[in-house]
């Protein structure tokens, strides 16, 4: 069955080299996404890691909090939400190897240009990922 223009999905991405399982930690934590979340101001989460079911808000850099909830999270691949109830990004992490892993955010077509948005989250999160891999 061919995909519509509502079920086309984009993906924007990063590698990193840094083990999947930290990246997924940098994906998951939520006092994190303002680092790396453009779109990102400050984030209200009681839980840390984020799992299926959590529940917060989040802080967009023009100013209004709103209310999201995770849809799926299936660690440690890919987890997705809805903000102020409409489905959101997806974010995905494919290991390469033992050290190495894609960061992918995965939006509708319908979102594209929110796409750059998401491809500068994702070199983010990788870079974040390999300084945490490199440790202290």
């Amino acid at each position: 069955m061919a995909r519509g223009v509502l079920t086309r999905r984009l993906v924007a991405r990063a590698d990193c080299d840094a083990p999947a399982e930290v990246a997924w930690r940098v994906l998951t934590a939520p006092r994190r996404w303002p680092e790396w979340g453009p779109s990102v101001r400050a984030v209200r989460c009681p839980d840390d890691p984020i799992r299926a079911g959590s529940r917060g808000e989040v802080q967009l850099v023009f100013g209004p909090w709103l209310t999201f909830v995770v849809q799926r999270c299936e660690p440690p691949l890919y987890w997705d939400w809805r903000v102020a109830g409409v489905p959101a990004t997806g974010h995905r992490v494919r290991p390469l190897g033992a050290a190495r892993c894609r960061i992918e955010f995965e939006l509708s077509s319908l979102a594209a240009p929110y796409w750059l948005v998401c491809r500068i989250a994702a070199g983010r999160v990788a870079r974040l990922a390999e300084t945490a891999a490199r440790g202290p």
